[in-house]
């Protein structure tokens, strides 16, 4: 055989090796196949258990296959967020088109949503990465966030009332009916009470407002998924403009190294709950979201040097261990719970996108351009103060810091959507009467 046969017959060979050693979440593809080929015939033969095995099971495996697939399609994966944004809307699109049995979807809906299973989540990633941090960068960080969040509002709003005077569409609409629901930190700590705003104040049902602002919001969320996907793809293009991950040049959120142990991740978990609980009861007292508080409670023990070394460790290991295993999985499961094509697809005309999507690019604008002023990498300040103002609360802040690969911003995150939510809610209640008297 001669030198290229042999070549060839090697390269042959090492592309079948390589297809077959291909693994999904570290498994092997003939495993993973078997293990969804399992799957489908569960769901087809209605043997599929409900519950947590069941949705969590739904949730890992899909999840993973499409966020495998996006990770590895050109433009999505450069530019549009990769796997996070498939994972989401292609589960949104399964539901659509009815591809997933109906008992199925209504079982991940009711693990996300009664069953907690995203402010699990959430709490890890909140507890671990503050816990996680250094306590002088918290500082640092947090006294100039402020500014960069208020500028992300206000250029948000001038960005749609100059978009909609060019289309034709009023000042009180850009501003009540598209800027404020977006953003306003997702449902139920956005929609919803604005909606209870808008009927005190204007009049109609809560319901009728409700319908009017949801299509604003979901269509927002997804501008915010997309342009996250894009600003990751220009930091990597012009590396001046980020810090990869980290909010201010010379001030690194660091990640804590230290040797895994199994024991420091029941630590974690019992840290994370302790916190997202201690945030319930004290919003059973102080008018804020839970989220808002447990992130103030928790960043004030971090600051203050109270917090034990050995639980700052165990809570972001933790943090590591489910941002790391539950990603997509979660990413999936908002895209059937929390995700509605249906409204997405209805809000679609060329004014109402140009106007909403005005709405996130003014956002992202300024807070990216405050946020260098006040000494933030712009792409870091644009991605937190800004799109994770712009999206729907704890759910868009996972797929916009998925989308971005910026998953330890998560407290800088959630201080948009949740104090700033409170934030947005507040202008409401002021701009709705001047507006429309």
């Amino acid at each position: 055989m001669t030198a290229t046969a042999t070549q060839t017959v090697h390269a042959e060979e090492g592309r079948q090796n390589g297809w077959l050693s291909a693994r999904i979440f570290g498994i092997p593809l003939p495993l993973f196949a078997i293990a969804t080929a399992v799957l489908i015939v569960s769901m087809a033969t209605d043997t599929l258990p409900t519950g947590m095995i069941g949705a969590l099971l739904v949730m890992m495996i899909l999840g993973e296959l499409l966020g495998f697939i996006g990770d590895r399609l050109p433009i999505v994966k450069s530019y549009l967020g990769g796997g996070a944004i498939l994972a989401i809307f292609g589960a949104a699109a399964l539901v659509y088109v009815q591809w997933l049995p109906s008992d199925v979807t209504d079982n991940v809906t009711q693990f996300m949503k009664s069953g907690g299973f995203l402010n699990f989540y959430i709490a890890a990633l909140i507890t671990g990465s503050i816990l996680g941090m250094d306590s002088k960068v918290l500082v640092k960080v947090g006294s100039r966030y402020a500014l960069p969040l208020i500028c992300a509002v206000l250029f948000a709003a001038l960005f749609a009332i100059a978009v909609g005077w060019l289309l034709g569409f009023s000042v009180q609409d850009a501003v009540v009916v598209i800027t404020l629901p977006i953003m306003g930190g997702g449902m139920g700590a956005g929609a919803v009470p604005m909606s209870q705003i808008y009927e005190q104040l204007l009049g109609q049902p809560a319901s009728y407002y409700i319908s009017i602002l949801v299509p604003a919001l979901a269509l927002g969320n997804v501008f915010a998924i997309i342009i996250a996907g894009l600003l990751n793809g220009l930091a990597k293009r012009v590396p001046s403009l980020t810090g990869n991950g980290q909010m201010m040049p010379g001030v690194e959120i660091e990640e804590r190294e230290s040797k895994p142990d199994l024991s420091k991740l029941g630590i974690g978990v019992i840290a994370a709950l302790t916190f997202f609980v201690a945030g319930e009861i004290l919003g059973g007292f102080i008018p804020l979201h839970p989220y808002a508080l447990m992130i103030i409670l928790v960043a004030l023990l971090k600051i203050c040097n109270v917090v034990p070394e050995s639980l700052n460790d165990a809570a972001a290991q933790w943090f590591k261990f489910v941002a790391k295993n539950w990603t997509f999985a979660l990413l999936f499961g908002i895209g059937i719970a929390y995700t509605d094509l249906g409204q997405v697809i209805d809000a679609i005309s060329i004014t109402y996108v140009l106007i909403v999507f005005a709405v996130v690019a003014g956002a992202a604008f300024g807070a990216g351009l405050v946020g260098k002023l006040v000494g933030f990498y712009p792409i870091e300040s644009a991605i937190t103060a800004g799109l994770c103002m712009a999206n729907m609360g704890g759910t868009g802040d996972v797929a916009v810091l998925s989308a971005a690969n910026r998953m330890q911003l998560m407290p800088f995150a959630q201080i948009s959507s949740r104090l700033g939510g409170a934030l947005i809610l507040l202008i409401s209640s002021i701009a709705v009467p001047l507006l429309f008297t």
